[in-house]
């Protein structure tokens, strides 16, 4: 079972990476949705089926989808910034913290006796009804930005798109 964790989490490191290297921001997304996706076998395979359907529910399904949103309003306008941290700064202080995490993560955990466990009514409004609000609000807010992106502008609003390659005809022309 400890060789599956490990394959998850080394999965999730190359999937972070991946994303982090990618050149285009929709590619980015899909990559941490991979990160999201890996998480939420790690928490079933730790027998934690509410959190992980909670996380692939909201972490790799809602926010995949307002990212791809935001970059359908906002456009992928991408430039080549100089980096704030340097390169080599930014390798170390990862390392270390990867280290650190696994050195905590290292020991291993005493076997914990089965509580009593309780209903499903009652973990899902007793004890996690905060958890269920806020998936509800940010599932309405996806529900949303996809009806923004599906649903044309009503008649009399004027709505302004860059085009460039009008732009880039008119000044031929001219």
């Amino acid at each position: 079972m400890m060789w599956l964790y490990l394959v998850l989490v080394a999965g999730m490191v190359l999937c972070g990476i991946q994303a982090a290297r990618a050149r285009r921001l929709i590619v980015s997304v899909l990559w941490l949705a991979g990160v999201s996706v890996l998480v939420a076998v790690i928490l079933y395979a730790m027998n934690a089926p509410l959190v992980s359907a909670i996380e692939l529910s909201v972490g790799a399904g809602l926010v995949t989808v307002i990212f791809v949103f935001a970059i359908g309003l906002a456009g992928e306008l991408t430039r080549d910034l100089p980096s704030l941290i340097p390169r080599p700064l930014a390798v170390a202080v990862s390392i270390i913290a990867a280290g650190w995490l696994g050195w905590l993560l290292w020991p291993a955990m005493p076997a914990a006796e089965p509580a009593e466990t309780a209903s499903f009514q009652t973990v899902l409004w007793e004890m996690r009804a905060v958890d269920v609000w806020v998936q509800i609000a940010l599932i309405l807010a996806g529900v949303l930005g996809i009806l923004n992106l599906v649903v044309d502008a009503p008649a009399g609003i004027e709505v302004v798109q860059a085009d460039h390659a009008a732009t880039a005809e008119e000044e031929v022309a001219a």
